[in-house]
C-alpha cells in the first residue's frame, strides 16, 4: 500500500511540474508576442520602440541652435517611394545651402515574427533655400526611425532623429 501511495504522489508531482512549466512557457510567449506593454528598458539593455510622431527624439546631436526640419510626402508615408524634404537653418535662421544631408530609415528586428532589421538610405540634394530633397523607399508598414545627418565636407554639423509610421 505504501508503494502505491508513493507512485501516485510521484505521478501527481510530475504532472504538476509539467503543467507549471507549460503555463510559464505560454505566459512568456504571450508576453513576447504582445510586447509586454512597458516603456521602460528591459533587463539587458533592450530599448523600447520609438513613439510614432514626426518629432525630435532624445539623442539628437544638432549644433546649438541648428534647426533641422523633416517632412515626408505623402504624410503619413506609405510603402514604396516617398519624397523626403529636410530644411536646415543656422541659429540666426539663415539657410545652410552647402551641406551634405542624408536620411537613414531603420526598423528594428522583430524576432517573434522572424523578421530581420530593415534599413533604407536616402541621400538628399539641395533644392534651394536650405531645402534638401530625395526619395526614400519603405518596404513595410509600421514605425520607422528616421536619422537625418547634416555635414559640411568631413565635419558633421548635426543630426536629428524623427519617428514616422508608414501606412
Amino acid at each position: 500500500m505504501m508503494n502505491a501511495q508513493r507512485v501516485c504522489l510521484d505521478v501527481v508531482s510530475g504532472f504538476s511540474r509539467t503543467a507549471a512549466v507549460f503555463v510559464l512557457a505560454v505566459a512568456c510567449a504571450a508576453g513576447a508576442a504582445c510586447g509586454g506593454g512597458s516603456d521602460t528598458p528591459a533587463p539587458g539593455g533592450a530599448v523600447p520602440a520609438p513613439q510614432p510622431a514626426p518629432a525630435a527624439q532624445p539623442g539628437d546631436a544638432a549644433a546649438p541652435g541648428l534647426d533641422i526640419q523633416y517632412r515626408n510626402e505623402p504624410d503619413p508615408p506609405h510603402l514604396g517611394p516617398n519624397t523626403i524634404e529636410v530644411t536646415v537653418r543656422q541659429p540666426d535662421g539663415s539657410p545652410i545651402t552647402d551641406a551634405t544631408v542624408a536620411t537613414v530609415f531603420t526598423m528594428p528586428a522583430m524576432p517573434a515574427m522572424n523578421m530581420p532589421a530593415m534599413r533604407s538610405d536616402a541621400p538628399l540634394t539641395h533644392a534651394g533655400g536650405g531645402v534638401y530633397r530625395g526619395t526614400g523607399q519603405l518596404s513595410m508598414a509600421g514605425t520607422w526611425t528616421v536619422n537625418v545627418t547634416v555635414s559640411r565636407g568631413s565635419a558633421p554639423l548635426g543630426s536629428k532623429r524623427f519617428s514616422v509610421v508608414a501606412k
